[in-house]
């Protein structure tokens, strides 16, 4: 089934590709998470637009993207929640959290969809994430969760 892409998957593409993939994946997955939209022929004109946003969000050039890395890893990024006694969280930290988080450090702006968390963070304290700026460019960054 041919889609395109309204949002960056790993391993598959960005926003504005057009792929093939297996129907079940497409249909289960991709398109109900708006992951993706289903390829039509007027498909074309949303694919230029999602192209067009896309372009003025991405970072252009691998030293830009260094130069955010630099400014990523520098910043001290406490996150505040409610916490039980044993330090576990009630719910989990989202990627909004942490970009959010960054934001009232003093970081540079980041998108959400950029942060890559490899397993919930449900307890206190240090945490390391990960923050895709570029295709070549990632910045690992500690994010210490303490309780409000």
């Amino acid at each position: 089934m041919k889609i395109i892409l309204t949002h960056e998957v790993s391993g598959l593409g960005t926003a504005g590709d057009v792929v093939d993939v297996k129907d079940g994946y497409a249909r289960n997955y991709l398109v109900p998470r708006g992951f993706a939209i289903r390829w039509t022929k007027g498909g074309e004109q949303d694919v230029a637009q999602i192209r067009r946003a896309r372009k003025i969000r991405e970072i252009a050039t691998i030293e830009q993207a260094n130069e955010i890395k630099g400014q990523l890893e520098a910043a001290k990024v406490k996150l505040a929640v409610r916490a039980g006694e044993a330090g576990r969280l009630f719910g989990s930290v989202t990627q909004a959290d942490i970009a959010s988080a960054i934001k009232a450090a003093g970081g540079p702006d980041v998108d959400k969809r950029r942060v890559e968390v490899a397993s919930p963070i449900k307890t206190l304290g240090a945490h390391q994430v990960s923050v895709r700026l570029h295709a070549d460019v990632v910045a690992k960054l500690g994010v210490e969760v303490i309780a409000a």
